[in-house]
């Protein structure tokens, strides 16, 4: 299949508005609009808060595959997820601690936020090599921070009566509805702007993708274009997390399925990534809110995992076919 970087783009914007419809649709008895406009608002408004985490997660696998010249990194490798889930299983158990209540805690939102951003700076200081990221050694150090917090996670659930119970939803990702229209509308520019970047930027990282040495004799500052990757990625994961607690998947499934459609140059994969992170996201959300199992809905993180991991092998196995 020969890559067509605009019909791709394209189809991921058709696809993102059929999500996006669907959504709205779903929360009732039946497939349609509410007649009440509260309720249109609040439908709408996880809408925008699940379009937003599943565009960031995209354009942040695109920068790690792009800093590692992997097609199969995600925003996973670095420890972020982990990282937020030891900050809201901590958070969770100091408040048991201080008030005694195994109740669901809300504000996991800012616990997750440290927790990955602390996740983020251990990776980011361990795995320089002479002032530069070394991206080999960056997978290394990013796998065992997370086997680390997630160890730590582990051991406070063991520590609490219910065994963190009160807060396993937020460790399977879930987009929330208490986000703030102020947080929606900062969220929603960072991920544009660094689409922007991204797209602006391609040249550079078209070049960065075949050897650094190629890079290096085109005038690209392979230093600053790593770093910028590195960082950009952490704070598009860490506005996921804040927004829905850690989702995993989809920071590696959207980018990956763009570049087989669309090819790998950069000025447009990070369009195309974007809007399939979007798209996807708001997908599984509606499957999740259509989907009313006796417990309870489902995690949307759950859903991503069960769903895109067999679709993920079909499209890997079907790629070594075809090479």
């Amino acid at each position: 299949m020969t890559p067509r970087p605009r019909a791709t783009l394209v189809v991921c914007i058709i696809l993102l508005l059929i999500a996006a419809s669907l959504r709205l649709l779903v929360g009732g008895d039946s497939l349609a609009m509410p007649e009440s406009g509260e309720i249109l608002s609040l439908r709408a408004h996880r809408l925008a808060a699940a379009g937003i985490v599943g565009a960031s997660l995209g354009l942040a696998g695109v920068m790690l595959q792009s800093l590692l010249r992997n097609p199969l990194a995600s925003p996973d490798l670095i420890g972020l997820a982990p990282g937020a889930g030891f900050g809201i299983m901590l958070a969770t158990y100091l408040h048991y601690l201080s008030t005694g209540e195994l109740t669901r805690w809300s504000g996991v939102a800012g616990p997750a936020l440290v927790g990955a951003l602390c996740a983020l700076g251990v990776v980011y200081l361990i795995s320089q090599r002479r002032g530069l990221i070394d991206p080999a050694a960056m997978i290394l150090v990013g796998v065992i921070v997370g086997l680390v917090f997630g160890a730590g996670t582990v051991f406070l659930q063991f520590q609490m009566p219910d065994r963190g119970q009160s807060a396993v939803r937020w460790l399977m990702g879930s987009v929330s509805d208490e986000t703030s229209i102020a947080q929606l509308l900062v969220c929603g520019g960072v991920v544009l702007a660094a689409s922007v970047a991204m797209s602006w930027a391609g040249p550079m990282l078209d070049a960065s993708a075949l050897s650094e040495s190629v890079a290096r004799s085109v005038g690209v500052r392979v230093g600053l274009v790593r770093t910028g990757l590195f960082v950009g990625a952490g704070v598009l994961s860490a506005i996921s997390i804040l927004l829905a607690g850690p989702i995993a998947f989809v920071g590696l499934i959207a980018p990956h399925t763009a570049r087989m459609a669309g090819g790998p140059s950069h000025r447009l994969l990070s369009w195309n990534a974007t809007l399939a992170g979007a798209a996807l996201l708001v997908l599984a959300d509606a499957m999740v809110k259509g989907i009313d199992l006796a417990a309870g809905r489902l995690p949307v993180g759950v859903l991503t995992a069960a769903l895109g991991g067999p679709f993920f092998l079909v499209l890997l196995v079907g790629g070594r076919g075809k090479a």
